[in-house]
C-alpha cells in the first residue's frame, strides 16, 4: 500500500458539508426571506431551538425542539412577531404557530 501525505487527504467534515449542502432543501419565496432574517430577529439561542417550517398566507409555522421551548415561545410570540416583521421591513407575518418538530 502506498503511503499518502496528509495534504492529499480531504477532511471528512469537508466531504459531508459538500454532500449535505447538495441535498439540503432550501425554502423558496417568502419563507426563504424569513429564514434569512430568522436568527437576527429572534436571536441565536432561540434560532438553535426553533426553525420556520412553512409560511401560509400570513401564518408562520415554526418547529421547536421540545415542549419547554414550545411553552416559552408562546409567551414570546408577540415580541417575535414584531422583531421578525421589523427585520423583513414589512408586516408579512401576522401569526406564529409553534409545534414540536425537526429543527
Amino acid at each position: 500500500m502506498k503511503n499518502r501525505r496528509n495534504s492529499d487527504l480531504t477532511p471528512l467534515g469537508d466531504i459531508l458539508d459538500t454532500v449535505v449542502s447538495r441535498y439540503q432543501r432550501r425554502p423558496e419565496g417568502k419563507l426563504s426571506n424569513i429564514w434569512d432574517e430568522w436568527e437576527g430577529a429572534v436571536g441565536r439561542i432561540i434560532a438553535e431551538n426553533a426553525r420556520p417550517s412553512a409560511f401560509k398566507g400570513d401564518l408562520l409555522l415554526v418547529n421547536v425542539s421540545n415542549s419547554t421551548w414550545l411553552q416559552q415561545l408562546r409567551f414570546l410570540k408577540q415580541e417575535m412577531l414584531q422583531k421578525l416583521n421589523d427585520a423583513l421591513g414589512q408586516e408579512s407575518v401576522r401569526d406564529i404557530r409553534f409545534k414540536i418538530g425537526p429543527i
